[in-house]
This record gives structure tokens, sequence and C-alpha cells, in this order.
């Protein structure tokens, strides 16, 4: 999550919400939160319903769920996923950015068309 926190404020500018979901209870989450003062939202999810609804993986053997990164635009429509094999199997933010950026242009790009179509 640091390397999240160090570039919340370039997701901010491409109007991106980062929303972290866990496996812990609220109590243990919000204390987290506090005690790192992460500028995201973080959802508690220690019934595994939104692990369950994006289908991220639980392996019991490694204790816990690997990492799992989704853009999920304003409709709720996933345009990209990475499931982790391990939890150093994160794509680095500069690979995300891109992907928001490209997003939102290939959006604006198709609402321009849209618009100037009869």
């Amino acid at each position: 999550m640091a390397q999240l926190r160090r570039d919340y404020d370039q997701f901010v500018k491409l109007n991106t919400e980062i929303i972290v979901a866990g496996p812990e209870k609220a109590e243990a989450f919000r204390d987290y939160w506090t005690k790192e003062n992460l500028p995201f939202v973080g959802l508690p999810d220690p019934e595994h319903h939104v692990l369950k609804l994006y289908g991220q993986e639980v392996k019991l053997f490694k204790l816990g769920r690997l990492p799992a990164q989704m853009l999920i635009d304003k409709s709720g429509k996933v345009r990209f996923v990475h499931y982790g094999h391990s939890m150093s199997d994160i794509p680095p933010n500069e690979e995300i950015l891109k992907l928001i950026e490209t997003q939102l242009l290939t959006n604006y790009l198709s609402t321009r068309i849209s618009i100037a179509s009869p």
C-alpha cells in the first residue's frame, strides 16, 4: 500500500479513487488506516464478499489472499484485472496510471465520435 500512497496524488489527478479491500475486520482495518494515515478508502472484507465478487484467490497454505488489482469504471465495468501469484507480484503504479490514461483517452474519443455522428 506504500506504493499507492506514494502516487496517490497522480491517481486523484486522473479522477481515480483507490479502494483497498482486505480480509481484516472493521476495527483492525480502521486502526491500521489511522496508524498509517492512508489517504484512500479501506474496505474490510472478512467474509470475502468482495473477494468472491471479483474472483480474488485465497491460498490457505499462504494464509490469506493473493494480491489483485482491478480498474473498474464508473459504470461498474471491469477494465483491467491483474491477479498476483505472490505478494510481490503487483504491477507498478506507472503501469496502472498509463492504463487509466489510455482508458480516459479511449472514453473521450468514443464520446467525441458518438457526439459527432449523426
